[in-house]
């Protein structure tokens, strides 16, 4: 009988697809890729025409001996890497380091790791796709070029081994373009007017918000003015101007893409973008569910297409109307125009197979792998389901000049949501109902509720909103979201807080020097373009050295100006007038992967070290002392009371000398103005620039 040998990327998959096969196969797995380019080295140059010098990854030696003993005894070997770029390189890769060229190979994928669909990919078995190789080939060395061009730089200017790349770099300056509106962004107060509203023999009052004045009449915008305004509806009489009744529909939500499904995780369960890739790929490779063995549980989790299979899409739709009634049965496609940023290289993100409850196999999963497929479970099948219909009415309510708007909706008919609800729309504070008001009807207003706001600054970036902003910008792909935010984390470029990022002072650094030396490195349109043009290259409507070649050359000529020009900024070991406890030198300004510190000179003979306090010659508002700038524990900028813990005053904005013109409270610096620091203050004046010396 003839023996097959079947290569799979990871060991877990190994005893999934073994399950599925005869004995006549053998399934093997390589680890991932078992060759890459050099570490001490770039590995390619264009004096050899970009050619990349290729070699073993350390360690896998033996992966690839007890391969190649295989090999040997096979009459066929499939290469069962994933469904991706990534994937068929490592086929490739495999090809040439186990010599493959004169045996019988062929390249196999499969979306889900199901028994029909292992056996069906044997049955379409193809030759490996060259353009795929060198989309992901070029993508390789792109990155390469950037961090091994770079990072030295960033290393001699910040004295660490700090590191830059193409994506991440972006990804950086996305999160501190935000800090920079947050910081210099000024509150605007704002008043808001609900009014409670008796109709004649109802006992219950509506609320009606303040929607129009007349004419030439701004936003109410001060407590006076609100004053004013109450003094001239009170003397108006309320009557129902208008009453619309309607019906509003809530459109069923797409199965996930890899970025929704981050997004969703993240809100509705608090995951970790990274936590939810990890997972997601145990439920792809394999569970060991009680009574079936160990199955694959979901699609492939790498993707940023909607697109279902015919097969799948007729069983969820099966399964929606056996379980919850034609009426629930969705009359469309479920899916959305694929925009030019997506590649739709395989399906959305779905159960393997519908009829597998969450309920039925929870016993056999984790609570986490639970969770996460019961979320992905949900999301499916309310893809395949009718939309949610609401019934509304708007109610308008005259006071003279004056118009208030109440509204409200009824959910008619759930639809999906009788099967999922989103983690956003579960949130939502549920709607008081409208009596029945005619046009017409008289109102008597019960209680005025004035209410002052103020106006606020954009959102720091959580790893979900960062995840959904490179998406629309075409900024990296889905193979690329988690371990781009992973590695901004780990060099501690960024920080997380309550979920929210922070930038720290290294990133700041780091940032600064980036858009400074390399704008097109960071700038979002060209590396989005750049995404466009290795999908060409994966399309073979590119040559992928072209690309290289293209690209090479401007890099080179920029790191040539930067080293110039960073020579001359090139930070020293600052000498300082604090004097070293053990050894008596005067200390010096190091800097780490938290910032600045001070060290002893005398390293390694004398290892003293304290923390760095860079003081900006602001006495502290609330004893008298200096104000320093500092940073918490995870990295990120504040300003603080240098006699801390016996002061504990702290300012995330930057404290100036002058006082409030208005509260005599200190102030702080946002932007080109000066700002209260008290938000119910409000006040503000311009920046004075400094005075030529």
């Amino acid at each position: 009988m003839a023996k097959y040998l079947v290569i799979v990327e990871s060991p877990a998959k190994v005893k999934t697809i073994k399950k599925f096969l005869g004995k006549n196969y053998e399934v093997m797995a390589s680890n991932g890729h078992v060759r890459d380019l050099p570490k001490s080295r770039l590995g390619f140059s264009p004096e050899e025409d970009y050619e990349p010098k290729y070699i073993t990854i350390r360690g896998k030696g033996d992966v690839l001996a007890k391969l190649r003993k295989e090999v040997k005894k096979a009459d066929k070997v499939y290469l069962a890497t994933d469904p991706d770029r990534e994937g068929e390189a490592i086929s490739w890769h495999l090809m040439q380091a186990l010599k493959l060229e004169n045996k019988d190979v062929s390249r196999i994928s499969f979306n889900e790791i199901t028994k029909s669909a292992v056996r069906a990919s044997l049955k379409n078995a193809r030759q490996i796709d060259m353009d795929l190789v060198d989309a992901q080939q070029t993508r390789r060395m792109l990155d390469r070029m950037v961090g091994y061009r770079i990072s030295p730089l960033l290393w001699a200017k910040v004295k660490r081994g700090l590191s830059a790349g193409r994506v991440q770099s972006v990804a950086l300056r996305i999160v501190c373009d935000r800090e920079e509106e947050i910081d210099a962004f000024i509150p605007e107060e704002y008043w808001t007017l609900e009014a409670s509203l008796l109709a004649v023999g109802e006992k219950k009052p509506i609320v009606a918000k303040l929607a129009e004045r007349s004419e030439g009449k701004s936003a109410i915008v001060s407590e006076a003015q609100m004053n004013e305004v109450l003094a001239e509806i009170e003397k108006e009489s309320f009557s129902v101007l208008d009453v619309k009744k309607g019906e509003r529909t809530k459109k069923a939500p797409l199965p996930f893409t890899t970025s929704t499904l981050q997004q969703e995780a993240s809100k509705a369960l608090n995951f970790p973008i990274s936590k939810t890739m990890r997972i997601a790929q145990q439920l792809y490779e394999g569970v060991d569910v009680q009574g079936q063995g160990t199955t694959g549980l979901i699609t492939y989790l790498r993707t940023d297409s909607v697109r279902i299979s015919e097969e799948a899409d007729a069983a969820a739709r099966a399964f929606v109307e056996e379980n919850y009634g034609s009426s629930y049965v969705t009359a469309g496609e479920g899916s959305k125009k694929n925009g030019g940023k997506i590649q739709d290289a395989h399906e959305a993100i779905r159960p393997s197979d519908i009829t597998r409850l969450p309920s039925e196999i929870k016993e056999s999963l984790t609570r986490d792998q639970f969770r996460l497929y019961q979320l992905i479970w949900k999301r499916f099948v309310a893809s395949r389901m009718s939309n949610a219909v609401y019934e509304t009415t708007a109610v308008t309510v005259g006071a003279g000049e004056y118009r208030f708007r109440a509204s409200t909706s009824k959910l008619a008919f759930d639809g999906f949501m009788l099967a999922y609800t989103e983690a956003d729309e579960e949130k939502q504070e549920k709607q008081t109902a409208l009596g029945a008001l005619p046009e017409g009807a008289r109102l008597t207003p019960v209680e005025f509720d004035p209410k002052q706001h103020f106006t606020q600054p954009p959102a720091h970036y959580t790893e979900a909103s960062l995840v959904r902003t490179m998406e629309e910008l075409g900024i990296g792909r889905p193979s690329t979201y988690s371990p781009t935010i992973t590695t901004i984390l780990a060099r501690r470029y960024v920080t997380k807080e309550n979920r929210n990022l922070y930038v720290t002072e290294i990133g700041t650094i780091v940032n600064a020097i980036m858009k400074e030396s390399f704008p097109t490195i960071v700038d979002e349109h060209f590396t989005a373009n750049m995404e466009t043009l290795l999908d060409s290259v994966a399309e073979g409507r590119v040559p992928w050295k072209s690309v290289v070649a293209n690209f090479y050359p401007d890099l080179e000529n920029a790191v040539e100006a930067a080293e110039q020009q960073l020579e001359k900024v090139t930070i020293e070991d600052e000498v300082t007038d604090v004097i070293c406890e053990e050894c008596g030198r005067n200390m010096v300004i190091k800097y780490g992967p938290h910032g600045k510190f001070l060290a002893c000179p005398g390293f390694p003979d004398c290892r003293h070290t304290m923390p760095s306090y860079e003081k900006i010659g602001v006495a502290c508002p609330k004893c008298g002392g200096e104000i320093a700038v500092k940073t918490t524990r995870k990295g990120r900028r504040y300003y603080g009371c240098i006699s801390y813990p016996e002061c504990d005053f702290m300012s995330w904005g930057r404290p100036v000398e002058k006082k409030c013109g208005r509260c005599g409270g200190y102030m702080v610096e946002k932007g080109a103005k000066l700002a209260c620091a008290d938000p119910h203050c409000g006040y503000t004046e311009p920046k004075q620039a400094p005075q030529p010396e």
